[in-house]
């Protein structure tokens, strides 16, 4: 468990909040960005920053460990299992949108997981518990159960499709963290690209 899930109440832990939410934001944008981005986005001093992570690298280790536990969380909080796989995948994919930042933080570099075994990018066996990686994957079992509906293409591999979701999800975060879409449509988006692909009906 990381340290960073010590549980704290009060200002001490709305700062530490903010400074790992300013971080996975901030460093999702830009891989260059100093400690004093950081700060200046969770609004809080240099010094502050440093009382709670002495050093980049620490600070770093945090915000990976966070982000881990905030795409973990956002996957559960989709309750997979529950109601039509259709609607599940809609949950999903709006869960990931939420904890767009921390997936941008995560996968857009390689050197970010190195020293995480069983990591690795959206597509590829993602962390445990989120979309991908061991044989009881919540996602391919919700894809699985999507194609015995009819809902999925059974004539695709499942996870092919759960690729093709991380893909668009991490993709569309992106683009509107450009600003070339915007922030309130990358969940509809998604969703619509996934369930009509780009072909006019």
């Amino acid at each position: 468990m990381s340290t960073t899930e010590i549980p704290e109440s009060g200002a001490r832990g709305r700062t530490r909040r903010a400074i790992l939410s300013a971080a996975a934001t901030v460093l999702a944008r830009d891989r260059s960005a100093t400690l004093a981005d950081i700060a200046k986005a969770a609004d809080v001093g240099r010094s502050t920053l440093h009382r709670y992570y002495p050093d980049r690298d620490v600070l770093i280790r945090a915000v990976v460990d966070d982000s881990l536990t905030v795409v973990q969380e956002a996957t559960q909080g989709a309750a997979l299992d529950e109601g039509s796989a259709l609607e599940a995948m809609r949950r999903l994919v709006a869960g990931m949108v939420d904890a767009g930042d921390q997936l941008v933080f995560l996968w857009g570099d390689p050197r970010v997981l190195e020293g995480y075994p069983d990591e690795d990018d959206p597509g590829c066996d993602p962390p445990e518990g989120s979309a991908g990686g061991p044989p009881d994957d919540p996602v391919l079992r919700l894809i699985e159960r999507g194609q015995a509906e009819g809902v999925f293409d059974p004539e695709l591999s499942p996870r092919w499709i759960q690729h093709v979701v991380w893909a668009l999800v991490y993709t569309a975060v992106e683009q509107a963290g450009q600003g070339l879409i915007p922030r309130h449509g990358v969940t509809s988006t998604v969703i619509r690209t996934l369930e009509r692909g780009v072909l006019t009906r």
